[in-house]
């Protein structure tokens, strides 16, 4: 099964900019079907051997050797108290080891499915419906069946507690006299929007958050036809990729493709690793990339634009 299912993430590798995408499908017990996006699954094992290791948070099971590298393995249904967890009998048999945010993790299900390839237009934002939706990024369906996507950021982020603001240097925010500027930030997940916020609060920046691309496009829309040029109200667009209903590549292709939008910094930002080259961002026309998260670096690519701004103004 992990070489078939890699062969297909290779082949799905090839829908980047084509406003799909590919769910690695599996199951936590019972008969829900939860989603994650391929590109962050670097393969899938049966349950290996796992080691303890001292201090790890109680949803995680241990430490599995992968290859020579030691990969932290989550208990998924665990860490998101799924009510069905432990239905199959014998537990979680399956591990997906995954690489987002210039990290590796492991994560225990209990059995995978498929992967399928889903037109972002029928991936809809998630029910507000209580503390277990709090870490679903995206809800979408299958042949009839309804698929939970993951947040799996948010989930990590929780038992971590990495919601705590990184401090910048006060010496990097921008200067008393430079004009009040905007910054549009375009992301599913509500970490990775807390965490933008963050940064652009300490450098003294406004945000408009939104949660998919289709919102922002519709928004930036909006101004252009109330007779307002979008790239004088932002500074920079920051968007991240893989989004429902539009994702990041058409996003930007569409913001050039317009000519009253044309004119906007757009800055793509991302935790797939080591998927999206540099050759991808420039075909869509994006200025700038850089990988999740870290906030030292987004804030040195924000601080040198807005300065750009500033010294234009």
């Amino acid at each position: 099964m992990s070489h078939d299912l890699l062969n297909r993430i290779d082949q799905r590798t090839r829908l980047a900019g084509h406003n799909r995408l590919a769910l690695l499908l599996f199951r936590l017990g019972g008969r829900q079907l939860f989603g994650v996006n391929v590109f962050k699954v670097q393969e899938v094992l049966r349950r290996p051997a796992l080691f303890q290791v001292p201090g790890l948070p109680s949803q995680f099971s241990g430490v599995a050797d992968v290859r020579g590298r030691s990969v932290p393995v989550l208990d998924l249904g665990v860490a998101i108290g799924h009510p069905e967890r432990g239905n199959n009998g014998d537990g979680p048999g399956y591990l997906v080891v995954t690489e987002f945010n210039r990290s590796i993790q492991g994560f225990l299900v209990s059995g995978v499915e498929r992967i399928v390839n889903i037109a972002v237009q029928d991936i809809h934002p998630p029910p507000e419906l209580g503390a277990e939706s709090s870490y679903l990024t995206a809800v979408t369906r299958f042949q009839g069946e309804l698929i939970q996507v993951i947040d799996v950021e948010s989930v990590l982020a929780d038992i971590a507690q990495t919601r705590s603001e990184a401090v910048l240097d006060p010496a990097m925010a921008l200067p008393a006299d430079a004009p009040p500027m905007q910054v549009l930030v375009v992301d599913d997940s509500r970490v990775a929007r807390q965490q933008i916020r963050s940064v652009l609060d300490q450098l003294g920046v406004g945000a408009t958050l939104l949660s998919d691309g289709k919102q922002a496009l519709d928004h930036l829309l909006q101004i252009h036809a109330a007779g307002e040029d979008p790239a004088q109200r932002y500074a920079m667009v920051i968007s991240d990729i893989e989004m429902p209903a539009m994702d990041g590549y058409t996003l930007t292709t569409e913001i050039r493709r317009h000519p009253g939008l044309s004119g906007l910094f757009v800055l793509l930002h991302t935790s797939l690793s080591g998927v999206f080259n540099n050759a991808m961002v420039e075909r869509v026309g994006a200025n700038a990339f850089v990988a999740k998260y870290s906030p030292h670096e987004l804030a040195d690519f924000v601080l040198d634009r807005l300065r750009r701004v500033a010294e234009a103004a």
